[in-house]
């Protein structure tokens, strides 16, 4: 994994390697390359051109490695807020600890999102279709999804319990009175074409 730069480093990796294996003096390696003799003096006790983490080795936190892992139990426990968590440790363990300071410790022992320690929600179960005897009819309902400008529309589906067959037959109340509409409009325009007709050949006689 290649090693990421300071941005006010004033060395590169070929450069400690350098100056590791080189035989010059501090003062004349320090002069070569622009840098301090602290520098070069670091970079010769070194094994490794990488450089070292700054995070601190020492975590300055008033909860004690006994008192982190029960407050770790009490987050999975009690499944609650880092606000409710910290009034419990303030009561109970330790009144000096700091909110920012739980928060840190809960993230140092991966337990800092609650969400991910929620159980999933439980799914319904998928129920089987009942089994009844062959004879029997089963009726249901569907709504059909709706369509601008158009009334409601419901299917009414049967079922019939037939060994190795199924019979489905839908019926549609709304369909059907908009077909006798249909019909009814149809009609009337039929008879006026129909005076039309003996209008005209009344006309040409």
């Amino acid at each position: 994994m290649p090693s990421r730069l300071h941005k006010n480093a004033r060395t590169t990796p070929a450069v400690r390697q350098e100056i590791r294996k080189s035989e010059l003096s501090e003062r004349a390696l320090a002069k070569k390359h622009g840098i301090a003799r602290a520098t070069v003096r670091k970079w010769k006790g070194r094994d490794a051109v990488a450089a070292a983490s700054h995070r601190p080795h020492i975590l300055h936190t008033p909860l004690t490695p006994a008192q982190e892992a029960i407050v770790v139990y009490l987050r999975h426990a009690l499944l609650r807020r880092l606000d409710d968590l910290l009034a419990v440790t303030r009561e109970f363990l330790n009144p000096a600890v700091s909110r920012s300071g739980l928060d840190r410790c809960l993230r140092r022992h991966g337990v800092a999102s609650l969400k991910a320690l929620l159980p999933p929600p439980a799914k319904a179960p998928v129920k089987p279709f009942k089994a009844y005897e062959p004879g029997f009819l089963h009726l249901d309902v569907k709504s059909l999804p709706a369509i601008p400008g158009e009334p409601r529309r419901y299917r009414f589906v049967a079922i019939a319990r037939k060994p190795g067959a199924g019979a489905v037959q839908a019926e549609q109340a709304a369909e059907i009175a908009r077909l006798k509409r249909l019909l009814a409009q149809r009609e009337e325009e039929v008879a006026i074409l129909k005076m039309a007709a003996a209008y005209l050949a009344k006309e040409s006689r």
